[in-house]
């Protein structure tokens, strides 16, 4: 259910006449909590509100600093709704009263939110396309490490897995980004300061998440990241309705016209890095994903649940899953990727054999090289074994 299907009869005719248009979107996007993402938007959102207009502060969590509650004064804040929980009362953004109040830009923090069960939708983000799909325009906030493609290799960086994601798209889908940066050390010395989180809090953030290394390599992605989107913002839109990887095959350079990946998974949790990583060759491409499972037996229920989660992060990532049954994978892979017009396959490393199985079953890599000469292969390195590894 929509936010404009709650309104009032009366009320829809006000909001009719504001989806003339969509609403701008931009997004003030950060490496970590603390760099001030926040602070950005309210200050923005201030300018705007000084030169005469009608803004309004949709949500915010300003997480107790001093500097970000001071620069919120004098803005209208929309009250956020309580909604019942299990036994307790939780507080959300009030999506309705926003669309209703109808204001001309509504400042809308963390874009990564999830809501209570029970709301118009499971996410924020989603949320937001209804404020912009009435003709308001939206300033909001996310750290990179919330996305859902980068999940992975945030893991990796610094050894924490991030639970609340949001798919790429729901940044791609802003028309201005703001990379709101500053150095590590200059984070860590808020930090110290008590600007980021309350001071019981500090030396646990220095030990984990908040160390330099961590930092420089989240900066790192967060700058690849704007680089990326404005490169992929430069191909003009088009007022045939034409997507975006179609846009992209007329402009790319001779190599990338045509391409469709396929990524080789199992059903297995560890088959969620080689998705990511898959997805993230194919932006860079403008090209489809294809995923599949070759199944040589019905599948037990801790794998049912693994596909089911690789069903869903298909699904987020706009991948294609797709579920064969066969004895001979390379076999099936050599079909099916004939059949989808693959050039580009992804899959994880091979399990080590023993010496006689080596001799017996030629590796799978190199059966694909030679049933599928015109496609390109590689292999994602599995960095989570080597960090495991490191630390026997």
């Amino acid at each position: 259910m929509s936010a404009t299907e709650l309104l009032a009869p009366e009320s829809l005719a006000s909001v009719a006449a504001t989806r003339l248009r969509r609403g701008h979107y931009k997004v003030f996007l950060g490496m970590a909590a603390g760099v001030g993402k926040t602070y950005q938007m309210l200050r923005e959102g201030q300018a705007e509100a000084e030169a005469g207009r009608d803004v309004v502060i949709g949500y915010l969590e300003p997480h107790g600093r001093v500097e970000t509650i001071a620069q919120a004064g004098g803005l209208e804040l929309v009250p956020r709704r309580r909604v019942p929980y299990r036994d307790t009362e939780l507080e959300e953004m009030d999506l309705p009263a926003i669309v209703r109040r109808a204001p001309e830009l509504a400042l809308i923090d963390e874009l990564a939110h999830t809501n209570t069960p029970g709301l118009e939708h499971a996410k924020r983000f989603e949320d937001i396309d209804d404020v912009l799909a009435a003709g308001i325009d939206v300033f909001s906030t996310v750290n990179v490490q919330h996305l859902e493609s980068l999940n992975d290799q945030v893991a990796e960086l610094t050894g924490v897995r991030v639970r609340e994601t949001v798919p790429d798209s729901a940044l791609a889908a802003a028309d201005d980004i703001v990379l709101v940066d500053i150095t590590p050390q200059s984070l860590i010395e808020r930090l110290l300061a008590g600007k980021v989180y309350p001071g019981e809090r500090v030396q646990s953030a220095l030990n984990n998440f908040f160390k330099v290394e961590n930092l420089s390599a989240l900066r790192e992605v967060a700058l690849r990241q704007v680089a990326e989107e404005v490169e992929a913002k430069r191909i003009p839109a088009e007022p045939t309705g034409r997507s975006r990887e179609e846009r992209l095959l007329d402009t790319a350079v001779p190599q990338a016209i045509g391409e469709r990946l396929l990524a080789l998974i199992k059903p297995q949790a560890k088959s969620q890095r080689i998705v990511r990583r898959a997805w993230r060759s194919a932006q860079r491409l403008g090209a489809e994903l294809d995923m599949m499972w070759v199944a040589d037996h019905e599948p037990t229920e801790q794998e049912r649940e693994q596909l089911d989660a690789l069903r869903r992060l298909a699904s987020v990532l706009g991948a294609h899953l797709i579920v064969e049954r066969g004895d001979d994978v390379a076999l099936v892979t050599q079909r099916v990727a004939q059949e989808r017009g693959t050039t580009y396959i992804l899959m994880g490393t091979p399990q080590p054999k023993t010496a006689w199985r080596r001799l017996t079953q030629p590796a799978l890599a190199f059966r694909l090289l030679a049933l599928l000469p015109g496609v390109d292969l590689r292999i994602v390195a599995d960095r989570t074994r080597r960090m495991r590894e490191g630390r026997s």
